[in-house]
């Protein structure tokens, strides 16, 4: 069964009470029980994590390197922005990481609109609240098929 792990940046543990007007109101715990499921039905297994420390995000993406991952979901949250490190980790590694985020940063204030996740990642899925992590999940399975 393919592996595919889900790393989930600063405050995303928040969600659900965190500026529910941008994230909406479902929690990290309820998204991952329903992102399970939809792995499940894919065939895949899934390993979620969440960390307010970069370094974690950092150690994660080489672990599922390390692991074999057919992909990595990433939503880096603000260290999308930020972090060098984790642009610089996802280059160190084979595995393909797909960028996801709930909002559409692009849409958001101007310090949202550079992603240093973008240029080095397969591809990004956002704006799509919830559902954008499935997509980017299904994307994942595609891979396993030789798509996109």
């Amino acid at each position: 069964m393919s592996l595919v792990f889900v790393l989930n940046g600063p405050n995303l543990n928040r969600l659900g009470r965190r500026e529910p007007g941008i994230y909406g109101t479902e929690t990290l715990d309820s998204l991952m029980a329903r992102l399970h499921a939809r792995a499940e039905a894919l065939g895949l297994a899934l390993d979620a994590r969440q960390s307010n420390h970069e370094g974690h995000l950092v150690d994660w993406l080489h672990e599922a390197d390390d692991r074999g991952a057919l992909a990595v979901l990433l939503n880096a949250g603000a260290f999308t922005h930020s972090s060098i490190a984790i642009r610089d980790a996802i280059l160190a590694i084979s595995t393909p990481v797909i960028e996801v985020h709930l909002s559409n940063p692009a849409a958001r204030e101007p310090f949202r609109h550079v992603s240093h996740v973008a240029p080095v990642a397969r591809g990004v899925i956002q704006g799509f609240g919830a559902l954008s992590y499935l997509l980017a999940l299904d994307a994942a399975a595609a891979m396993r098929q030789g798509q996109p």
